[in-house]
């Protein structure tokens, strides 16, 4: 009857998806803001005021440094990837394997805030590096402004874990992509197959009467 077929159609469809919770806007949500901190890290974190004496340049004098990200914070900008992958491999996964790409991003997100604010807590040492590369003197004191960019990057890593977190909640509303994601979907594809001798016997050994 074309009326219980379409309570029957109406008891089996899911609820709409929210917003928040779906698969292309939260892969794309978290792909967006890796890419900004991974792009953080190729602007200039620092300015350090070198001492014209130590610079080689007496009697000219500061020299300003420009200090980027990538070498002011190195492990920022490898983690950015890492949450970049994980996006974008969670949109292919199962259930088990959502909650494990969840945990990577996490992690990867705690790193990138915690290298950030190592930064901004002590620019000077995290400046060191260049310092040395161009003076050649390690060690060396200077004056360090720190930029936007370093804020931009801690902002950035905790809405990307906030993000990573919505992932398994997300995932409940997304469709099956294999046959263990829905158990359901085998034994449906099965009931709607013509019927042959061999899979009356499959089916009677199983204890199922496929008459």
């Amino acid at each position: 009857m074309p009326g219980a077929a379409a309570g029957q159609a109406g008891a089996v469809q899911k609820p709409g998806t929210p917003a928040w919770a779906r698969k292309s806007t939260l892969v794309l949500l978290i792909a967006v803001l890796a890419l900004a901190v991974f792009g953080t890290t190729t602007q200039t974190w620092m300015t350090v005021t070198l001492d014209p004496s130590q610079a080689g340049q007496v009697g000219a004098g500061p020299e300003a440094l420009q200090v980027q990200g990538s070498k002011a914070a190195t492990t920022v900008t490898a983690l950015a990837l890492v949450a970049l992958a994980g996006g974008l491999a969670a949109a292919i996964a199962g259930r088990i394997a959502r909650w494990i790409i969840t945990a990577i991003i996490v992690l990867a997100s705690a790193g990138i805030v915690a290298a950030a604010a190592t930064v901004l807590a002590n620019p000077l040492a995290a400046a060191q590096g260049s310092i040395a590369e161009a003076t050649g003197v390690s060690g060396s004191q200077a004056e360090v402004a720190v930029t936007a960019f370093p804020f931009l990057a801690v902002a950035a890593g905790c809405l990307l874990a906030v993000a990573a977190l919505a992932i398994p909640l997300a995932g409940r509303h997304w469709k099956a992509r294999t046959k263990y994601d829905a158990p359901g979907a085998a034994g449906m594809a099965a009931a709607a197959a013509p019927v042959d001798e061999i899979d009356s016997w499959d089916r009677l050994s199983r204890g199922d009467d496929p008459t």
